[in-house]
């Protein structure tokens, strides 16, 4: 059993990142964001790796920051490090991403979903950006990526409810590609990634970079706003109560400062 924070195996032209922190819900501390700049390392060095896989072990894919390095002061690494949140979210990137979720894609974690190119979900997985009950904003990519892949009052209720939706309607709302059979999605994710191996890498290459033109140019326009304010709401009072009322697990106290 390794200890590792984040595992990397390569076969087939398929590299598969797997978060291995089970016991901490695969929570995002400046570990994993350091293994994650490694493994995405690797993918984008070997050549013979075509595509890659993000995924979770244990029961859920990722419930985001661990809000206990946040509350000990690593909130600044974990979003600002290199390539943002995760080692990730920021990262250019010239191969695809597929997303295999299953059990949850909360906060964080969602905001690494978002930030892949293709996303399976076991049938009875979870989805929420949460952030505005614990005093935070989806600083991640959240806010800034959603409105650009959903209609726009779906991702006002997503982002300003924070209340949690399943793998069926995050299907039909466009945010992820399929649904499967729970304990599926690694499976499918593979079928879908042998399928993008096997075509020319660098057709598959420049295409990707057009397909990310776009969302690129969005991304571009609005993450200095986003880490201007998520770096001044992490400051807030309201931002250290809601940590601290979920390590707790207590209804938050808002002070609204």
């Amino acid at each position: 059993m390794t200890d590792d924070c984040v595992l990397y195996q390569a076969a087939n032209g398929v590299a598969t990142i797997t978060l291995n922190r089970p016991g901490q819900r695969n929570a995002i501390n400046p570990a994993v964001c350091d293994a994650m700049r490694a493994a995405f390392d690797q993918v984008e060095d070997d050549p013979e790796v075509r595509v890659a896989i993000l995924t979770g072990a244990g029961a859920l894919f990722c419930a985001g920051m661990d809000l206990k390095a946040f509350s000990q002061g690593a909130g600044d690494i974990i979003l600002f490090g290199q390539y943002g949140f995760g080692g990730f979210v920021k990262r250019p990137r010239s191969k695809p991403v597929i997303a295999a979720v299953e059990g949850a894609a909360i906060a964080g974690g969602f905001e690494l979903m978002l930030a892949c190119e293709m996303v399976v979900a076991g049938a009875s997985a979870q989805f929420a950006l949460p952030e505005v009950r614990i005093g935070l904003i989806p600083g991640a990519g959240g806010a800034v990526r959603l409105p650009v892949s959903v209609p726009r009052v779906r991702a006002n209720e997503i982002l300003l409810t924070g209340k949690p939706f399943g793998a069926q309607e995050a299907a039909d709302w466009g945010v992820i590609n399929r649904v499967v059979p729970d304990g599926e999605a690694l499976k499918s994710a593979l079928e879908i990634a042998s399928n993008i191996a096997t075509n020319a890498p660098l057709a598959v290459k420049h295409t990707l970079a057009l397909a990310q033109a776009a969302h690129a140019a969005n991304d571009a326009a609005h993450w200095p706003e986003n880490d201007m304010i998520i770096t001044q709401i992490a400051q807030t009072a309201d931002a250290a109560e809601g940590a601290r009322a979920f390590i707790e697990k207590r209804p938050p106290v808002w002070q609204g400062k």
